[in-house]
Parts: structure tokens; sequence; C-alpha cells
């Protein structure tokens, strides 16, 4: 895969090619999300509110919050409910609060039933009132206990004083007497709106004054996140792994897929491509094991970042590629025509490809099939044959596995006289009356058991 940008068309390719293992690796994180629930019980939240009248600044309100929360608070909401085995400190963790707009603390509780929920919010949301009021009226100073209370006293007692005075003035209208009964009630006027400000002002009429705004809503729901959150979540982190994954095998793959790049690795030029039908192979004995099974079963015997099959048009049009290639050997080989086909271990489209390609050479060019290992790459040494021919299908092998198998022609003393690239084309179920697939077969069979014969 190039270093170009990711394209929905790849990622399209991957599930329409991949689709029967993302949707394993689907069920298997649908499967864990189950699991994962079990491990944590459900869970139910509500939220009770408390209103503080007046005005708060943003500062104070955050401040309130951490008050809600607090470990005074919630002990002492503990201590209320008394729930066996359930301590301050484990409640702690299932208390939380925030301000919002209109002065309203917002104090939640999550527990394992929603009574327990419901409980726990109004039982914090009161103990926090309580407190909150506790701390705003709490004094030791009698006088300072007394308060604003006092004040009332002493402004009363000062307003009648001052009336008293002004009637022991002077009754006349002189100018002295007048401006002596206008300064006592601009004095009268002055400590009434003192007090005023200060009714306005005391924290313990108005702040310390809030309100719980009923009681908390029992839960109807599981708080997040619920069982089917998970098993949702768990199914399409697994798909997106994979599709990742998919890209990131594709991005440090070193396996070549363009013409000029196998030629290279070779060292031979290419004769030709030849299509194959896309239909699942025959059973083979070698097929009986339990992990080629799996692979076929989940699409991954074909890689999905091969050039997409295109439609064949019948098997004639098909023959018509494999007799090309034939007639390419038959000019470039001296007489007799013998050729070994080289064809890769586990490249099952090429090896369909040599057996139609034997199939097709006819008496005057005779192929002997051989399949070589691409770890431990052995070619048998040469006999009659005037060189090697390799088949092979795009997209498979890297350029090292490729130069191996070079490098064991060559140490067989065979010359790789051309590349044959093999591809998967799309077919309709009916089939020509052109040659039948068991001529290939029989075709291969015969090779194979020559070369058993020549060994």
């Amino acid at each position: 895969m190039s270093d170009d940008t990711i394209r929905l068309v790849t990622i399209g390719r991957i599930i329409r090619r991949r689709w029967r293992l993302l949707t394993v690796l689907a069920v298997v994180g649908a499967l864990v999300g189950y699991g994962t629930s079990l491990l944590f019980p459900p869970r139910y939240t509500t939220s009770a509110s408390v209103l503080l009248p007046g005005a708060w600044e943003e500062r104070e309100l955050l401040t309130q919050s951490e008050i809600a929360t607090s470990s005074v608070v919630v002990d002492r909401a503990a201590a209320a409910l008394d729930w066996n085995g359930v301590s301050g400190r484990e409640l702690r963790d299932q208390v939380s609060a925030k301000a919002s707009d209109g002065n309203i603390i917002k104090i939640s509780g999550t527990a394992d039933t929603p009574e327990r929920a419901q409980r726990l919010s109004d039982q914090v949301a009161q103990q926090y009132v309580t407190f909150v009021a506790r701390i705003a009226g709490d004094n030791t100073d009698p006088e300072a206990t007394a308060g604003p209370e006092a004040l009332r006293k002493m402004v009363v007692q000062t307003s009648r004083r001052i009336t008293d005075l002004a009637e022991a003035a002077d009754p006349g209208q002189t100018v002295e007497s007048v401006q002596g009964r206008t300064e006592l009630e601009k004095l009268r006027t002055t400590l009434q709106e003192a007090m005023d400000k200060l009714d306005q002002a005391d924290p313990a009429t108005n702040k310390a004054n809030m309100v719980v705004m009923g009681p908390s809503a029992r839960p109807t729901g599981e708080a997040p996140p619920t069982r089917m959150q998970l098993i949702v979540a768990g199914a399409l982190m697994f798909f997106l792994v994979s599709v990742i994954g998919h890209l990131t095998a594709a991005r440090v793959s070193r396996r070549l897929r363009t013409e000029p790049e196998i030629a290279a690795a070779l060292g031979s030029a290419l004769l030709g491509t030849v299509d194959v039908p896309d239909e699942r192979p025959a059973h083979r004995p070698e097929d009986s094991a339990l992990r080629p099974r799996i692979r076929r079963l989940l699409g991954l015997d074909i890689g999905w970042d091969v050039p997409t099959p295109q439609t064949s048009g019948d098997e004639a049009s098909r023959q018509i590629r494999y007799r090309r290639v034939c007639a390419r050997l038959r000019d470039q080989l001296p007489t007799p025509r013998r050729l070994l086909v080289v064809v890769p271990d586990g490249d099952e489209i090429a090896r369909r490809a040599a057996g139609q390609l034997v199939a097709e050479a006819g008496s005057d060019l005779l192929l002997r099939v051989v399949g070589v290992s691409v770890t431990q790459p052995m070619v048998p040494d040469r006999d009659n044959e005037s060189g090697a021919l390799v088949v092979l299908s795009a997209g498979s092998w890297t350029a090292g596995e490729l130069a191996g198998i070079a490098e064991a022609c060559a140490d067989a003393k065979h010359e790789v006289v051309g590349i044959v690239l093999a591809g998967t084309v799309w077919t309709r179920p009916t089939r020509s009356a052109g040659r039948p697939r068991d001529a290939a077969t029989l075709a291969l069979a015969v090779g194979n058991d020559a070369r058993g014969d020549s060994g």
C-alpha cells in the first residue's frame, strides 16, 4: 500500500472483502462488553436541587459545590442513612455537586438501586442546607448573637428619642427651632435607611436561607455506561481496531503488487497475465487441518488489498491468454521445448494457473510443475529443461522471497526465461463447452508424476 492518503474506497474494500472476519470480531467485542457489564453492577443516579437566594459570584458558587460534597456533609448523611456496611468515605465517591444557572446547586447521588440513589441525594442536600445554616448562625459573642435584632431595637429606641427631642424643642417658628426639627427628621430617615441596607446585606437572613427544591426524582434507568452501551462499545471498538489493523498491516507490508517490481525481483521479463476463475479450490488431503478451513471461512485465503477481480467473459476468452503465453514460450525456446514451471507453495491461484498452462501447452511444449517453498527454496537440478517459468500471483510475496526463488533456480542451473502473473476474475456458474477443468487437473498430476520419476 502506498503512502497516499487513505480513502474511503480503501475502507470500503476492507469491509467488503473482510466482512466475515469483521463480523466475528464485532461479536467477540460485544461479548467482551457483556462480560465487562457483569463485573460492574448497574448504577442509578438522581439529583436534588438547592436554591441559593441572593446575589452570588461564580467563585462563591464553586465554593458551595465543594462544601456540598465535603467530608463533614457526607459523613452526616451517612450517619443519617445508617446503611449497613456503608461509611462516609465510600459515599464520597457516589456523591457529586455542581453549580448551574440561577444560583442552583445540583447534588447527585449514585447507588445500586433507584430507591437508595433517591434517598442519598435527598439526605446529602438536607445535610448541606443544615450545615450552611449552622455556619452562618454560629457565634459565641452574645452581642453578635443578637445581631440585627438588637440593632433594630436600638433603632426603634433612637427613633423614639428623636421624637421626644423634637417635641421638647422650641415649638416656635424661629429659624433655629425649624432647623433643629429638620435635622432630627433627617437623622431618623438615615437610621431607617441604614437598617434597610443591613437587612439586605445580612447573610444570616439571605444567603444562609437556602431552600431544597423538593425531593429528587426516582431514576427510571441505569446510569451510563449501561450494559447495552458496553456491548455496543465493545463491538464498535473491536470493529475499528480490526479496520485500523488492516490499514496498518497494508502500510508496513512489503509484498510486491506491480508487474515491474515482480519482474525486477526475479530478474526476468513478464510473458503475460492469465485469469483464474474466482472460486474456492476443491478439497485436498492437506486441507483437512482446521486452520485452512478457518481461513477459507473467514475469507483470509485471498488478500483484501489485491486488485478487485474483473468480470470474465467465458472460458474461451480466458484460454486465449494461456495460448498466447504458450506461443511466446515456443518462439523463444529451442527444441526440444521442455520447461520447469515453478510455483510458490501456498499460492493457490498460481497453482491453478500452472495447471491450465500445462493443459494448453500440448505435446510440443512439455511443462513440469514443481512447488517451491519460499522459506527454504529448493528447485530440482536441471535435466532436459531449457529453463524455468515462474508462475505466481501479485500481492502475495516480498522481494526477498522472490529473490530467493530466483537464486534457487540459478543454483539448479535453471535460467528464469519468463514470469506469468495469475489473477482472479468473476465467472458465472455455468461453464462453456470448451476444454473441461479435469484436463488441467490431470495434466498437472501427470507433470507431478514425471517430477517424482525424475527424482
